[in-house]
């Protein structure tokens, strides 16, 4: 919003500039006209003294309207270098704002991925656990199978804790692959952006 007010402020004040150099161009021109018509009627009356006073006359009105043209001129000028000078701040603003919304992406997608990284970590290290545990649990369940037929519920219970242990190892298998393929997603996402950025 700031931005359009500037804008707007400065397109009302171009109709403004336009009728004041009008105005001026006007005045410039009727300057040159007047003294032609003072040479010309001078000269059609043949008087020397009226010829000069039209001569001074016309070398005034052309001085006068050569100035107000000099004026109009650098008048534009300057208004020309003002306007380039806020087009440039306003593109300096915009590609400023441009760079901090790259960089705050870029940070966004570095803790996502982080984030994820440590999240695959963690079920590693639970897999490894999980893995061990049932390695031992399917040990115990086979030194449970050769016991006697007195140890038949242990042996039962020891093959429940392995049931569920390899469950949950498969658990933490299918956990981690969804991870790594969220993980490769946003790195895509990251290189994509770097690469747009560049």
């Amino acid at each position: 919003m700031p931005s359009q007010q500037p804008q707007q402020s400065q397109a009302s004040r171009t109709p403004a500039r336009r009728r004041q150099r009008s105005t001026r161009l006007v005045v410039a021109v009727a300057l040159l006209a007047a003294a032609a018509a003072v040479v010309i009627g001078a000269l059609a009356a043949s008087s020397a003294g009226l010829t000069a006073v039209a001569a001074v006359l016309a070398v005034l009105a052309g001085a006068a309207a050569t100035r107000i043209t000099h004026s109009e001129l650098m008048q534009t000028r300057r208004e020309a270098a003002r306007d380039r000078a806020v087009q440039a701040q306003e593109y300096r603003v915009l590609t400023e704002q441009r760079t901090a919304e790259s960089a705050a992406f870029a940070a966004d997608m570095r803790r996502k991925i982080e984030e994820r990284e440590h999240a695959i970590d963690v079920l590693e290290r639970a897999l490894s656990s999980a893995q061990k545990n049932a390695a031992q649990q399917t040990l115990k369940r086979g030194q449970e199978a050769r016991r006697a037929d007195a140890a038949e519920r242990g042996r039962d219970d020891a093959e429940g804790r392995a049931a569920e242990a390899i469950v949950q190892v498969a658990e933490l298998e299918a956990e981690i692959d969804v991870l790594r393929a969220e993980l490769d997603s946003l790195r895509v996402a990251a290189a994509r952006s770097a690469h747009r950025s560049a």
